[in-house]
């Protein structure tokens, strides 16, 4: 009988995944300006612009061909050459806005880490887990979009402040799933 690992990384599905530095989501470490390193975007509209996204990877363990067991990890990063800001048009709120779009993938991220775990083992599992990854990042996307329009890019303040105590109660909701 011979046990053997079969390692298979998958990175987020946005297009910046591979290109630059990226900064793990910390609880204590939050965005500076510094962090926002790419090109300015001269056609957009927008003051700055946050890239994150979930890093996924899994190992499938197999026995006599047959999937016995499997591990899967998960993180939010942020992509430092694909955000940027412009300096004349941002301030400390601003700056608060684009945590909470990362902090709004880190949420994701602990919501995939507990729909990992209730995974049970099947000879099906790569599919599960790669349809898992894809419904968690089109949540993940129309939550960030859900938060652009809904707090009008932060210029609604008001809406603004019911994001942030939303994406924190369920931040608190999933600390058991957050990173160690």
């Amino acid at each position: 009988m011979m046990s053997r690992f079969v390692i298979v990384l998958f990175l987020c599905l946005n297009a910046f995944s591979n290109e630059g530095e990226t900064i793990p989501w910390s609880e204590t470490k939050k965005l500076a300006w510094t962090d926002f390193k790419g090109p300015i975007e001269a056609d957009s509209d927008a003051a700055a612009v946050t890239a994150s996204g979930i890093t996924f990877s899994y190992a499938i363990r197999k026995t006599d061909d047959r999937i016995t067991d499997f591990e899967a990890q998960a993180e939010a990063h942020f992509y430092t050459e694909n955000s940027w800001f412009i300096k004349d048009r941002c301030n400390d709120h601003i700056l608060a806005h684009e945590q909470l779009h990362f902090d709004i993938t880190e949420l994701h991220v602990r919501i995939f880490r507990h729909r990992l775990e209730r995974l049970e083992i099947s000879q099906h599992i790569k599919s599960e887990l790669n349809k898992l990854h894809e419904t968690v990042n089109r949540e993940l996307a129309e939550m960030q979009h859900n938060y652009d329009t809904e707090s009008q890019n932060s210029i609604n303040k008001e809406e603004q402040i019911k994001w942030n105590a939303y994406v924190a109660e369920n931040l608190k909701k999933f600390e058991a799933f957050k990173s160690e």
